[in-house]
């Protein structure tokens, strides 16, 4: 730290009491100056000719006879005052970076300018600010921090300001030409964790990081902290990513529980404005700031009820960057008043907005000159994206669908905002599907069909269809589908020889490429579409796990023959033939059974297809086999 010592006589002054300063001197005080609760005995002549405010105070005095003068509103109290009326008695005094403004303060207050006497207090402390401290990283910092209790003193004399651009102009030299201390404990240096970078055996210097100053300038209030970026940024030095990074660590420092996405309920108003200028300050450029970061700031700017125009502005950079996200923060909870878990509609509009790049849609909503700017263009977005946010809206379904009351037409307009996505598999979306009907038991046949046509069968998995097909919750037109779709994933098996060809009533129930189905009427024989789209019974699912594993086992049979001989393949495809024949007959006894069937078979209860006779179990112990998604 810089100091500076004025004067050379012994420090003089004494103390009587809590409130009593005085000099001690061979010649008696002539003058009581009363600053707050404290009174100085001390003398005029040393006095008055440094301070010409004292000399008028005096003055006034002399003509009220009086010799105690009052000067209550002096910046800094009566340590400041102390500390002037010493260097006018040219005792020892030493400034540094905590006193100092408060001395430039008390000295501006009492005159002690040029013109009343050279070399006077006012020079010599802008001297030694303008040539040690404002040079110096931490001491301009330490200054800028005492100023606060001194307001508007410090603004008026340009401290402030001088203190500002001091900072920014240390934070936008190039790190390798910092060579004062800084503080630094984010992310460890190797010298920090006891590593001694070396080259052919002698100690090499370690690198400054980009970011060094970060730290140092979170001790700074909002205000401040504020100025002090602006500045920065101004500069036009500084990335933008430092940038960034500098308002996180300022919003992990400043609001308690930031990381965890809360915050806490006292003093509101001062973590709301906190969240408000931190939003104002974030870089225009897309990728500067971390997608996670966004999502706490918007979940933070919800929980405090910010300004519709800083939450926008947030979902739109979020929309942008919306492949970073991670599951976990999307969970952000409704607002107050609402019955569902979580705030849906946000997570909706920032789908959207990440839609919206390819398209080049700019809002008609009012924005400021630097979001059109933003948006003006066209933006490409990769297949590798949209495939990460469509996993991501995939994986943020199964989280919400666990809410009771959340209402279908969110679950199913927010899966359909990613439908266009390209997903090789439907896994994510069948799994979230699944939870939702899990925990909405009471939906109708119709509400179950709209929410099972948001996936395509032909895309899951085998673990998933195995699983489909043994689902109660399910529809029996999506449990055939899944099953028909199965047998033609096993027809192109390495030894499969045969594609299966199911009756043309089997094939009404199966999708079209374009999402209608084969058949556009059926017969007075076939069964309506209200029995279609009922759950299955628990003959229905006996006969269709059967199907499935049957078409596993002939699966692991193919691959087990790669290593036999040309014959035994021969052989093996013999029975792939006989067994899709045997499809198509377990297709025709389903069919008729469906249609036999009375009007209790197509209710929306059934039975776990777990609960399979004794006898079933024995004869056929592969179908009664669960298969669980992860």
């Amino acid at each position: 730290m810089k100091f500076m010592k004025l004067g050379s006589k012994p420090d003089s002054f004494q103390t009587d009491g809590n409130d009593v300063r005085y000099v001690a001197a061979e010649l008696a005080t002539d003058i009581i100056i009363t600053v707050g609760d404290v009174k100085f005995y001390l003398h005029k002549f040393p006095l008055l000719s440094k301070s010409a405010r004292l000399q008028k105070l005096a003055s006034v005095a002399n003509e009220e006879n009086t010799a105690e003068i009052h000067i209550g509103d002096i910046p800094g109290g009566s340590a400041a005052f102390e500390l002037c009326a010493k260097f006018c008695y040219g005792m020892k005094v030493t400034l540094n970076a905590y006193n100092v403004v408060a001395a430039r303060c008390a000295a501006e207050y009492l005159e002690m300018h040029e013109s009343v006497e050279k070399g006077n207090l006012v020079y010599k402390i802008d001297v030694f600010l303008n040539a040690s401290i404002l040079r110096s990283w931490k001491d301009s910092i330490i200054v800028l921090q005492t100023t606060r209790s001194l307001l508007p003193w410090p603004e008026d004399l340009k401290v402030v300001s001088h203190c500002i651009d001091s900072i920014a102009s240390n934070a936008s030299i190039d790190p390798s030409k910092v060579e004062w201390s800084y503080t630094y404990n984010r992310k460890k240096l190797p010298s920090e964790n006891g590593i001694e970078p070396q080259w052919n055996g002698v100690k090499k210097q370690q690198a400054v990081p980009k970011d060094w100053w970060v730290e140092d300038l979170c001790e700074l209030e909002m205000d401040f902290f504020k100025r002090a970026i602006l500045a920065i940024k101004s500069k036009g030095r500084v990335s933008n990513d430092i940038i960034g990074e500098a308002l996180k660590s300022y919003a992990l420092k400043k609001l308690p529980s930031f990381s965890k996405g809360l915050v806490q309920a006292n003093d509101l108003l001062k973590y709301k404005s906190l969240v408000e200028t931190i939003i104002l300050l974030l870089p225009i450029e897309s990728g500067s700031v971390p997608c996670t970061f966004l999502l706490k700031l918007l979940k933070a700017a919800i929980l405090l009820d910010c300004g519709e125009i800083g939450k926008k502005q947030l979902v739109r950079r979020i929309g942008r960057q919306l492949e970073e996200a991670i599951v976990a923060d999307l969970l952000i909870p409704a607002p107050a008043g609402e019955v569902i878990l979580y705030d849906v509609d946000v997570i909706q509009s920032i789908v959207e907005e990440f839609a919206m790049q390819e398209q080049g849609i700019i809002s008609d909503k009012p924005m400021s000159e630097e979001d059109l700017q933003e948006i003006r263009s066209p933006t490409f977005i990769s297949d590798t994206s949209k495939l990460a946010v469509a996993k991501l809206v995939d994986g943020y379904l199964a989280e919400i669908s666990k809410d009771r009351n959340l209402p279908l037409s969110k679950f199913v307009a927010l899966a359909e905002s990613v439908s266009g996505f390209p997903r090789p598999v439907h896994d994510r979306l069948y799994r979230a599907i699944d939870t939702y009907l899990k925990e909405h038991p009471a939906l109708s046949k119709s509400e179950r069909k709209k929410i099972c046509r948001l996936m395509n069968c032909k895309k899951l998995s085998v673990d998933a269809s195995m699983h489909a097909v043994q689902n109660e919750r399910l529809p029996l037109r999506v449990v055939v589908q899944v099953l028909f779709f199965e047998q033609i994933r096993a027809s192109k098996a390495p030894n499969a020889a045969v594609r299966p060809d199911l009756p043309v009533n089997l094939r009404t129930l199966l999708p079209r490429e374009n999402g209608g189905s084969h058949g556009s009427s059926r017969t007075a024989t076939t069964n309506t579409e209200e029995e279609w789209d009922s759950v299955p019974t628990v003959e229905e699912l006996k006969v269709l796990k059967g199907e499935l594993a049957s078409l596993k086992m002939g699966s692991r049979r193919s691959l087990k023959t790669d290593d036999k001989s040309r014959n035994s393949l021969e052989t093996a495809a013999a029975a792939k033939v006989h067994g899709i024949l045997a499809t198509k007959k377990i297709f025709a006894k389903l069919w008729s059974s469906k249609g036999g069937q009375d009007d209790s078979s197509t209710d929306d209860t059934s039975v776990s297809p777990g609960s399979t006779s004794k006898e079933e179990a024995k004869s056929t112990p592969s179908r009664n086999r669960r298969y669980s998604v992860s």
